[in-house]
């Protein structure tokens, strides 16, 4: 009876010193949370960030065009509009969280532009004039419905066969929408900008967000999307450990990677739908393309160029287990955005040139590598 008692006291103390350890930080949650910091510090942030200043400097450039209508003004609203477009889609890895909850992706970037639709809107001096109001761009988001919104519909009224238009073929009309669909975009990239930095984000795109009565928090709680990951393993986190705030970063790349290859250069170079072509009137789809992987590296590699730190990245992570495995991943990487600049340019000329099945095949194959490290840090 001693000895089974002196047995069950042992089992009791190591089981109580066992829960009690597991409770503290280890090293592998300290790198976690390192890379976690990384990778909203130094990419989410600073891509919001510049997303929001340049569709704001867009409505401005869009407002000086309407009122003073030079092809020298044109040029300069195409080049912003090319800048904030950049922004975007060098975002698309991460499109978890505020931009899929609150519909951002679809409001902001469905594509083709709905022509027929566009060309009542024309024939519509009413909702011509309502866009034309001082809430024109409230308007606009409530009423034009996602065919009508967004990048593509700006990029109509702005470029002809990858060219800006002449000056000389604008209207009046198109100058009133154009502004009132940048000034929705605008305001749908403040939300981006503020879901993700919170109190970071500057006041006056806060007091708007306020103003607009939009979303802004996880679930309505009182936490940013940032806090939200930060927080990852802790009461009120909708990530129950740290790694499945590292398996969200990857599961947004594997997102954008099959999207790319399956839809945006799929879909037209298969025949399934030659229309589904992103860009048309700007040709620079390809940009797009290109910029969606370099979004996947930013996330994988530490941060976005000129802030990235490899030391808190998944990069590193993953290569401390299997540098096989992360070898593997950056070279998909680096080949897929070679495919990927190797297509035939213009893209909505040549979606059936070979190289837009090299690009297409390289994407898959970044997706299933990145769906191994998913796999591997969960074995972990």
């Amino acid at each position: 009876m001693l000895l089974t008692a002196t047995m069950l006291l042992a089992l009791t103390f190591n089981s109580c010193k066992k829960s009690s350890s597991s409770n503290e930080p280890t090293n592998d949650d300290a790198e976690k949370v390192a890379i976690i910091n990384q990778f909203l510090d130094h990419t989410v942030s600073p891509t919001y960030t510049k997303l929001a200043l340049y569709t704001d400097e867009l409505v401005s450039d869009l407002k000086t065009l309407k009122n003073d209508m030079t092809q020298a003004n044109v040029n300069q609203a195409c080049a912003t509009f090319l800048e904030a477009r950049h922004w975007w889609e060098m975002s698309e890895a991460f499109l978890f969280g505020a931009a899929s909850d609150f519909g951002i992706d679809p409001h902001i970037d469905s594509w083709p532009l709905d022509e027929s639709s566009f060309n009542t809107l024309m024939a519509s001096p009413s909702m011509i004039a309502n866009l034309d109001a001082d809430d024109g761009d409230v308007i606009a988001g409530e009423q034009l419905g996602n065919a009508l919104l967004g990048f593509h519909g700006i990029e109509y009224v702005l470029f002809r066969d990858g060219q800006p238009r002449n000056v000389a073929d604008f209207t009046n009309d198109e100058m009133i929408y154009s502004v009132a669909v940048a000034g929705d975009l605008r305001n749908r990239c403040f939300q981006l900008e503020v879901s993700w930095l919170g109190d970071n984000a500057p006041a006056t795109h806060r007091e708007k967000m306020e103003e607009l009565e939009l979303n802004t928090t996880v679930n309505g709680s009182d936490n940013s999307y940032g806090d939200n990951m930060r927080n990852a393993g802790k009461a009120g986190s909708t990530y129950p450990t740290l790694t499945n705030a590292l398996q969200a970063i990857i599961d947004g790349s594997i997102d954008i990677s099959d999207e790319v290859g399956t839809s945006k250069i799929g879909k037209p170079h298969t025949g399934e739908d030659p229309t589904y072509v992103e860009s048309p009137y700007s040709q620079k789809s390809i940009i797009d393309f290109y910029d969606n992987v370099t979004s996947i590296k930013n996330a994988y590699m530490g941060g976005n160029e000129g802030e990235r730190d490899e030391s808190k990245s998944l990069h590193a992570f993953v290569k401390s287990v299997d540098s096989q495995l992360d070898n593997r991943i950056t070279e998909a990487i680096d080949n897929a955005l070679a495919k990927i600049n190797g297509m035939a340019v213009p893209f909505v000329l040549n979606y059936s040139d070979a190289s837009a099945g090299e690009a297409m095949e390289a994407c898959q194959t970044l997706s299933d590598v990145l769906s191994e490290a998913k796999s591997a840090i969960n074995d972990l």
